[in-house]
C-alpha cells in the first residue's frame, strides 16, 4: 500500500498523461473519410534515403543531376528508383540541397492495381530533430519541475486533445469558431490552473481573471475587425481553406486564432498574479483588502511590462520577412496600415495585449476577495474552536 499521497498523485498524472496521449495520437478516421475527395489517394509517402548522386553536363546556369532514391519504409522498402533534377548553385530550395546518404520523404504513386508509376521527392525529414527536442524539453521539465513537470506535461497533453480531437473537427463540421474557441479556451483554462495551482481561491481567482482577459481580447479583436473590415483572408492558407469548399466561416476562424493565442500570456499573468496575493497573504495574514490588491496590482504592472512584449515580439517575429519587404520597397505608411494581412497582425498583438492588461486588475480584485473572506472564516472558527474549549474547561 502506497503510504505517500505525493506518490499515488503522481500515478494518477501518469496515468492521465499517457491516455490523454493516446487518445491525442489515435488517428480520426472518421473525420479523414470525410475529407478524402480532396486526396490523392494514389499517392503515399515513406522514408527514403539517397544512394548516389551523379551530375550530368547541361547548357545555361543549370546542372542536371541524377539521384538514385531507395525506399526504407513500407510495402515498397527496398525499391530504387532513378530521380532527375535541375541544380543551380545559387538556388536554396530545399530539393537542391539533398545529398548522399540523406534522408527524405518520397512520394509514391501508384496505379490502381498497386504497381509504382513514379516515386519522387517530396521532402526533407524534420521529424527527427523535433523529436530530440521534445524529449530535450522533457527531461529538463522532470529534472527540474519534478512533480510540477508533470503537471505541465499533462496540461499540454491536454491543450493539444482539446485543440485537435475538438476544436478542429468542429470547425470543419462548420460550427461557430468565436464561440467554439471561447468554449475550448474556457475549458483549457479550468483543466491547466486547476492541475497547475490545486483547487483552491489562488486557482479559483486564475480561472476568473484569465477567463475574462481573453473574452476581453475576443470581443475587442471582434469589434476592431468590424471597423477595420478585417477579412480574414490575409495568409494563403485561409484562401485554400475558402477554395476547399468547405462549410468555415474563415472570418470567424481570425476572430478565433486571437482568443485562442491570447490564451497563453493571459493565464500565464493570471496564475502569477493570484500566486503573489496568496503569497503576500500568508506572509502577512493581518494584510487589509486595500493593502492586499495594491500589492498584488505592483507585481502585475511589472509582469504586464514584460508579457505585453512578449505578446507583440511573438506577432513580429512571425512576419519579418513581410516588414523586410516592405521597407525594401519603401512602401507608404498608409498603404502599409491599411494592408488586411498588416491591420490583421496589430489587432491580434494589441487586442492580446489588452486582454493581458485586463486580467491583472480583476484577478487581484477577485483573488484579494477571496483570500481575505477565507481569513475571515478561518479566524472565525479559531475563535470558535477557543471558546469551546474554555467552556469545556
Amino acid at each position: 500500500m502506497l503510504k505517500k499521497p505525493g506518490i499515488l498523485f503522481s500515478f494518477i498524472l501518469v496515468f492521465i498523461f499517457v491516455a490523454t496521449l493516446v487518445l491525442l495520437l489515435t488517428p480520426d478516421h472518421a473525420h479523414a473519410h470525410a475529407h478524402t475527395e480532396h486526396e490523392e489517394i494514389n499517392i503515399n509517402y515513406y522514408r527514403g534515403e539517397v544512394i548516389s548522386i551523379e551530375e550530368h553536363p547541361h547548357e545555361g546556369d543549370f546542372i542536371e543531376r541524377e539521384a538514385k532514391l531507395k525506399i526504407t519504409t513500407g510495402p515498397y522498402q527496398g525499391d530504387t528508383t532513378n530521380y532527375f533534377y535541375y541544380h543551380r548553385e545559387d538556388d536554396h530550395y530545399a530539393e537542391t540541397d539533398i545529398e548522399e546518404g540523406m534522408e527524405v520523404i518520397l512520394g509514391v504513386k501508384t496505379a490502381p492495381d498497386g504497381t509504382i508509376e513514379n516515386i519522387f521527392i517530396h521532402d526533407m525529414v524534420r521529424d527527427r530533430g523535433i523529436y530530440y527536442l521534445a524529449v530535450l524539453f522533457v527531461i529538463l521539465l522532470l529534472l527540474v519541475g519534478r512533480k510540477q513537470g508533470w503537471k505541465t506535461l499533462l496540461t499540454i497533453a491536454f491543450t493539444g486533445l482539446v485543440l485537435v480531437k475538438v476544436m478542429l473537427p468542429l470547425l470543419w463540421e462548420g460550427y461557430n469558431p468565436i464561440l467554439l474557441s471561447t468554449l475550448c479556451a474556457v475549458g483549457i483554462i479550468v483543466f491547466i490552473l486547476l492541475v497547475i495551482g490545486g483547487i483552491n481561491a489562488k486557482s479559483f481567482a486564475a480561472i476568473l481573471g484569465t477567463a475574462c482577459g481573453v473574452l476581453v481580447a475576443g470581443l475587442l479583436a471582434f469589434w476592431i475587425g468590424e471597423v477595420s473590415h478585417l477579412t480574414g483572408f490575409s495568409d494563403e492558407e485561409a484562401q485554400t481553406l475558402f477554395y476547399l469548399g468547405e462549410k468555415i466561416d474563415i472570418r470567424g476562424l481570425l476572430f478565433a486564432g486571437i482568443i485562442i493565442g491570447s490564451l497563453g500570456a493571459v493565464s500565464d499573468v493570471g496564475m502569477s498574479v493570484a500566486s503573489a496575493a496568496t503569497e503576500l497573504k500568508e506572509v502577512n495574514p493581518k494584510i487589509s483588502l486595500y493593502q492586499l490588491v495594491q500589492s498584488t496590482m505592483n507585481v502585475g504592472r511589472d509582469i504586464m511590462a514584460t508579457m505585453a512584449n512578449t505578446l507583440i515580439l511573438a506577432y513580429v517575429g512571425s512576419s519579418i520577412p513581410l516588414l523586410l519587404l516592405i521597407t525594401y520597397d519603401n512602401v507608404n505608411w498608409l498603404r502599409i496600415i491599411n494592408m488586411d494581412l498588416i491591420a490583421t497582425e496589430i489587432v491580434r498583438g494589441i487586442a492580446g495585449s489588452i486582454g493581458l492588461v485586463v486580467a491583472i486588475p480583476v484577478t487581484a480584485i477577485i483573488a484579494g476577495i477571496m483570500l481575505n473572506r477565507r481569513n475571515i472564516e478561518n479566524t472565525n472558527e479559531k475563535e470558535k474552536n477557543q471558546i469551546k474549549a474554555r467552556l469545556r474547561s
